[in-house]
């Protein structure tokens, strides 16, 4: 097997990793380079194979900056099977759609506002490109062994981390390699925990927090504290969250706090037509996740979902204690940047950041304290409470990363680390080697690697 490492190498978007075998090909994960512009301009550029040599994709898991490339991988040529779990199709559905659909919209508001350098601006791919690419899906099942193309088995073990996320294992002529996808927490609050990995010559770990540790915090206390802050003070509060499993996990605790009157009986808002959808298919896939029936009953019941674009726009003039959670999670595109139009600007609000942000994104720029964001082509002030929980992170920290390391039934040959920016990946490559005394080292973009 040959390894050439397209994406998220150096970097923590834009997963992409070819593998080849007697002469075939499969791309491990088809993301989406997201953050600075010269990281998303990446995302319009051919890959260094034409995508028509392509036989087949696997994919770990939904989240667009694993699965968002492959619309545009399709209308580049690729015309084999796109390989992932049963949860993971049924994500996809959502996500890959909206994400068409964003990027139409992007381009149309760009055209009648004339902000765009490029005349006239064009979406990444279009929502009929999504619906093609769907077609090409092929479900499986976790712990079922499969074969994207002749001679190469492919078996995906439950990662945690969002619905339907998997670690996949490949193996072809006595050789395997493993790759860990983006591991979840072992303390998820909504997800279970990874599953045990399996024994391979190579493995390839994800190093997002790998120079760090989640604070030893209650997120329930923080968020609570936040909303009582804001409420307090007659304002809004504005939580941009990732539509498929922070989305989820925010609303379970939202509902945990009203339950426990921890915050006053307000009124709580999703709005994200993304985030409604994936929420449903958490309710669904019940047996993937920690929460209960009646968890789930609780989030319906006592969430108001905003469907129209009507209803969003009329969330931008209210006048009382209330929550939005509104997509997207870094704040790159999305309602959500309506909201923050509507409500950066007073200081009774606020809004609170749930997670990691990447460098370039506008949430990376409210951690570093931004007082203004280019939003639509002009300047929005910023004089709201910024609230970062890093704390709701799902992503398995430092230590998460070596703890499922250790549960490898054997060493293996060498640890590779992606994934990551350059520190983190780095930082986590050392501990590997002075926890298990293994070979380790980062992954480089472009590099090819032989397993012999």
């Amino acid at each position: 097997m040959q390894l050439h490492f397209l994406g998220a190498a150096g970097t923590v978007t834009g997963s992409k990793t070819l593998v080849e075998h007697a002469g075939r090909r499969v791309l491990v994960d088809c993301g989406l380079f997201q953050g600075v512009k010269q990281l998303r301009l990446r995302n319009w550029r051919e890959l260094p194979v034409p995508a028509s040599s392509i036989d087949a994709v696997v994919l770990t898991h939904a989240h667009l900056d694993h699965s968002g490339f492959l619309p545009r991988l399709v209308n580049l040529g690729f015309r084999g099977r796109v390989h992932a779990t049963r949860a993971s199709f049924d994500l996809c559905k959502l996500l890959l759609v909206d994400a068409g659909h964003l990027f139409e919209e992007e381009a149309a508001f760009a055209n009648r506002h004339g902000f765009s350098r490029h005349q006239p601006a064009l979406p990444l791919f279009t929502r009929d490109d999504a619906l093609r690419t769907l077609a090409r899906f092929e479900p499986q099942d976790f712990d079922e062994t499969f074969e994207p193309v002749p001679g190469l088995q492919v078996t995906l073990r439950p990662a945690g981390h969002i619905l339907g996320a998997a670690s996949a294992r490949l193996q072809a002529s006595g050789r395997s390699v493993l790759f860990s996808g983006d591991l979840g927490r072992d303390d998820d609050l909504v997800m279970k925990p990874p599953a045990a990995p399996s024994a391979a010559d190579l493995v390839l770990i994800e190093s997002t927090y790998g120079d760090r540790l989640h604070p030893a915090v209650d997120a329930l206390d923080e968020l609570a504290s936040a909303i009582g802050r804001t409420a307090a003070r007659g304002g809004i509060v504005v939580i941009p969250a990732f539509a498929v499993g922070r989305a989820q996990t925010l609303l379970h605790m939202l509902q945990q706090l009203k339950a426990t009157q921890r915050i006053p009986d307000l009124p709580i808002y999703l709005n994200s037509p993304m985030a409604a959808g994936a929420t449903r298919l958490y309710m669904h896939w019940n047996e993937l996740h920690r929460l209960s029936d009646a968890d789930c009953e609780r989030i319906e019941a006592g969430t108001r979902i905003v469907e129209t674009v009507e209803d969003s726009k009329r969330l931008n003039q209210l006048k009382w204690p209330s929550v939005i959670v509104s997509a997207s999670g870094m704040l790159t595109g999305g309602r959500v940047l309506h909201h923050l139009v509507a409500y950066a600007g007073a200081s009774r609000n606020t809004i609170v950041l749930p997670g990691y942000q990447a460098p370039g994104t506008r949430g990376a720029a409210l951690l570093g304290g931004a007082t203004s964001l280019k939003i639509h082509g002009e300047y929005v002030p910023v004089r709201a409470e910024v609230v970062a929980m890093a704390s709701l992170s799902a992503h398995a920290d430092r230590d998460g990363l070596l703890r499922w390391l250790a549960r490898l039934p054997s060493p293996p040959r060498e640890v590779l680390v992606g994934h990551g920016e350059a520190t983190a990946a780095d930082a986590l490559r050392l501990a590997i080697e002075e926890r298990f005394g293994w070979r380790a080292r980062v992954a480089e973009d472009g590099e090819r690697l032989e397993l012999d």
